[in-house]
C-alpha cells in the first residue's frame, strides 16, 4: 500500500493567539458578574479590565455599592442620556446617574397604578448618592371613567378645581425622609407634553399634596435649597409650608416663584424670614400687593441673614416700594433686590435715593419695567453721587430718560471697575 505523509499548518498561527489563563479568568468574571460579583480582591490592572468590559445593564442592586469607578458610571450615563453635564452634580458621574434615575422614576409614577415598591426598593440603593432632586412633573392617578368625568366637568369647573380629590399626587414623605444627604429639592406639580389631553386639573397642587410635602420637608434637616415653582401655590398652601419651615436648621434658599401667593401668604413668609437662616428668597411672578410687601419690609428691617430678594412681576406699588425702601435704610445684609414690573413710580425712586446715599451693602437693584419718570431718575442719580457699593442698577423701560440712564450707568460702571481692581 502507498501512504502519503503531509504536514498542514496555519501560516498565521502563533503562540500569542492562545489566551492567557488570566485572560480566561477575567472573561469568566465579567460573564458571571451578576451572579458572582468579584472585584475588590483583584489586582488594580485586572480591576480595570473587568470594569471596562462590564455591561451597563447590570442590576443596580449589584453595582451600586460595589463599583465606585467614575469611568463605569460615565458609560452608564452617556449610554442612557444624550446630554450629560456633571458640573450640576458635584462633578460626579455616579451621583448624576442615581439622581437622574430616581427623578425619572418619580416623573413616571402614576398613583394607584405604579407599584410603590419601585421607589421603596430603590431607596437603599441610592440613598448614599442623592444630594439633589429636580422633578418637573407629577402624574395624577388614571381616571376610572375619563369620558364620563369630562362630561360632568365643564372648563369653568376645572378652573375652580372641581374633582380635585381624584388628582392627589405621589406622596414624597417616605422617600425624602430616607435620603440623609438630600440638600436641594426642586419641584413643579404639573404634566409635561400632555398635548391634546390637556386638562386644568392635571396641574392642581392639592391641599393634601401640600400637607404631605410640608411634613416631608420639615423632616429633611439637611435641606438647604427648596424650590416649588409653577404649582399654583396660593395663600393657604404657602402658610402651611411656612408653618413647617419655621426654625428650619439648614434652609438658606426658598423659591416660590410663578405661583398664586397674595398678601396673606407674603405675611407668613415675612415671619419665616426672621425664624430661619434664609439667605435667598424668590417670590417672582406672584400676586403680592402693598400689604404683603409691607410685611416683608418689616421682616427685612430686623433681618440679618437675607442677601437676595426677588419680587419681580408682582404689584406692590409705591406703598409697598416705599416700605421696602425704609427697611433698607436700616438693613445691613441685603445685597440684591429685584423690584421689576411692580407698578412703581416717583415716590419709590425718591425714597430709594436716600437708600443709595446711606446703604453701603446693596450691590444690585432692578427697577426695570416701572414708571419712575424723569424726576424719579434724577432723584436716583442724586442718591448715587457718593455711593461706591452699587455695581448694578437696571433701569430698562423705567422711563427715567436716556441722559439720566447714561449718567447712572457711568457711576455704576465705575463702581464695578473699582471692585474688580480691588479684587485683583
Amino acid at each position: 500500500s502507498y501512504f502519503t505523509h503531509r504536514i498542514i499548518e496555519d501560516p498565521e498561527w502563533c503562540l500569542a493567539t492562545v489566551p492567557h489563563l488570566t485572560e480566561l479568568c477575567l472573561q469568566h468574571i465579567v460573564h458571571n458578574f451578576e451572579k458572582n460579583p468579584i472585584l475588590d480582591c483583584l489586582l488594580p490592572e485586572h480591576q480595570r479590565k473587568v470594569l471596562d468590559r462590564l455591561s451597563t445593564g447590570l442590576p443596580l442592586v449589584v453595582t451600586a455599592n460595589l463599583i465606585s469607578d467614575e469611568d463605569y458610571w460615565k458609560r452608564c450615563c452617556t449610554e442612557r442620556w444624550q446630554v450629560c453635564d456633571i458640573s450640576n452634580y458635584g462633578d460626579s458621574w455616579k451621583r448624576m446617574f442615581f439622581e437622574r434615575h430616581l427623578e425619572n422614576i418619580l416623573k413616571c409614577f402614576i398613583p394607584n397604578t405604579t407599584d410603590p415598591n419601585q421607589v421603596l426598593d430603590f431607596i437603599p440603593i441610592c440613598k448614599d448618592y442623592v444630594r439633589k432632586l429636580e422633578v418637573d412633573q407629577f402624574l395624577p392617578p388614571v381616571k376610572v371613567d375619563q369620558k364620563e368625568e369630562r362630561d360632568d366637568l365643564s372648563d369653568t369647573g376645572s378652573d375652580f378645581g372641581l374633582g380635585e380629590v381624584s388628582v392627589h399626587h405621589y406622596n414624597l414623605g417616605v422617600l425624602l425622609t430616607a435620603l440623609p444627604h438630600l440638600e436641594e429639592l426642586h419641584l413643579t406639580y404639573g404634566v409635561k407634553d400632555c398635548g391634546m389631553n390637556f386638562e386644568w386639573n392635571l396641574f392642581n397642587f392639592t391641599y393634601q399634596d401640600c400637607c404631605n410635602l410640608a411634613v416631608a420637608v420639615k423632616m429633611c434637616h439637611n435641606l438647604k435649597v427648596f424650590k416649588l415653582t409653577r404649582s399654583k401655590v396660593d395663600d393657604e398652601k404657602a402658610r402651611l409650608l411656612v408653618h413647617n419651615l419655621l426654625d428650619h436648621p439648614c434652609l438658606v434658599e426658598l423659591n416660590l416663584s410663578h405661583n398664586l401667593i397674595r398678601d396673606k401668604g407674603a405675611q407668613a413668609i415675612g415671619k419665616l424670614i426672621n425664624r430661619s437662616r434664609l439667605e435667598i428668597l424668590d417670590l417672582c411672578n406672584n400676586r403680592i400687593r402693598h400689604l404683603g410687601a409691607q410685611a416683608l419690609a418689616q421682616a427685612l428691617a430686623e433681618n440679618s441673614t437675607l442677601t437676595s430678594l426677588n419680587l419681580r412681576l408682582n404689584c406692590v406699588e409705591d406703598k409697598g416700594g416705599e416700605a421696602i425702601g425704609r427697611a433698607l435704610l436700616t438693613n445691613t445684609t441685603l445685597k440684591s433686590i429685584h423690584l421689576g414690573s411692580n407698578n412703581l413710580s416717583e415716590p419709590t425712586a425718591t425714597l430709594f435715593s436716600q437708600v443709595l446715599a446711606q446703604n453701603t451693602t446693596l450691590t444690585s437693584i432692578n427697577f426695570s419695567c416701572n414708571h419712575l419718570g424723569l424726576d424719579g431718575g434724577k432723584q436716583l442719580l442724586d442718591g448715587l453721587a457718593d455711593n461706591r457699593a452699587l455695581t448694578e442698577l437696571d433701569l430698562r423701560l423705567a422711563e427715567v430718560g436716556q441722559e439720566t440712564e447714561y449718567l447712572i450707568h457711568q457711576i455704576v460702571w465705575a463702581n464695578r471697575e473699582a471692585v474688580r481692581l480691588g479684587s485683583l
